[in-house]
């Protein structure tokens, strides 16, 4: 028998159930099981008894016992549905940078990057369309949610994969978001040091701002700064986030009473009718380090709606830069 193996959580896999991160990486072992070997503490995250249901974080250790792993050999037909011509089409038409290493897309909003409770569609089950004849599948080494758009990256090799995920984890990432907001924030620009912890609500999972003393409290920290206003009603902020926390920038601009507009889950009713309830914040730009060397820096124009509202409170946009990578 197979002995107990120690295996790291990637930055892509940050907040996903403990169950789903086994039948990811252990498609032939079953709900019923894992539960099991959770009851009898041979799954443990950071040497810690845990349940099923445990959201994980990047970084953590997970304990796999031998069971698992001869489960990973079990029949189990995992072969994805193939993609028809239209699909692979509108992935080719995402992409703003490709080369051996990387590729960088502008994910439109609605597109959930990866599934969950109700997702049907999702980036992660189409990546297939994006190998470029390749013999590996891309991979997702950040997220972004369902209803945000802009610069997503994927890795061409696992290799490349764990480099990117470390490059994020050691914040050495420089990202760039921009939103337009309810009101003027007061300051113009600043920094937002709140702790957040993960929620249920009605909705699913959410976060909040935690109290300092909560264990289950995450540090998270963002730069702002308003780029324009129309008058005291909206605003146009650059955020500039140092962590990387589910839904922190939507919870940040909410604390400091300015929410996103089209965030009717963290008090962002837009005002506008041209809205139509659509989330307006968008990620506009990464710079990071190269794989091979040098820096890569990607930006992606605004998403359609956005362009509106922004043509309607004379916002002017600059047109995105070409994506350079600088040797």
């Amino acid at each position: 028998m197979s002995a107990v193996e120690e295996r790291m959580v990637t930055l892509d896999e940050a907040d996903i159930r403990l169950d789903r991160w086994f039948r990811r990486h252990f498609p032939g072992l079953t709900q019923g099981a894992i539960e099991k070997l959770c009851r009898t503490g041979q799954i443990r995250v950071q040497g810690k008894r845990s349940e099923a249901s445990t959201r994980l974080q990047p970084g953590q250790t997970i304990r796999v016992p031998p069971p698992a792993q001869a489960a990973a050999e079990g029949p189990v037909d995992r072969a994805p549905k193939p993609l028809d011509a239209r699909t692979v089409k509108d992935l080719a038409r995402m992409v703003i940078y490709r080369d051996d290493w990387v590729i960088a897309i502008d994910k439109p909003p609605g597109l959930a990057t990866q599934g969950g409770p109700g997702i049907t569609k999702h980036l992660d089950g189409m990546l297939d369309g994006l190998r470029f004849g390749a013999p590996d599948r891309p991979r997702l080494v950040h997220r972004l949610d369902r209803d945000t758009s802009g610069v997503l990256l994927l890795a061409r090799t696992p290799g490349i994969a764990a480099k990117l995920s470390a490059a994020f984890r050691g914040r050495t990432v420089k990202k760039t978001y921009w939103a337009v907001v309810n009101g003027l924030p007061v300051p113009m620009a600043g920094r937002i040091e709140l702790p957040l912890a993960r929620t249920q609500g009605l909705g699913g999972a959410r976060s909040s701002i935690a109290h300092p003393s909560d264990p289950d409290a995450v540090k998270a920290t963002t730069e702002y700064e308003t780029i324009d206003h129309a008058g005291r009603k909206f605003s146009w902020l650059g955020l500039y986030p140092h962590t990387g926390r589910t839904h922190q920038l939507r919870v940040h601009c909410a604390a400091i009473g300015n929410p996103i507009l089209g965030d009717v889950a963290y008090g962002g009713e837009s005002g506008m009718e041209t809205v139509n309830g659509r989330l307006h914040l968008h990620a506009r730009a990464l710079v990071l380090p190269h794989p091979a060397g040098g820096e890569l820096s990607v930006s992606a124009p605004l998403p359609a709606h956005m362009a509106e509202t922004f043509q309607q409170l004379g916002f002017v946009a600059p047109t995105p830069e070409t994506a350079r990578w600088k040797e």
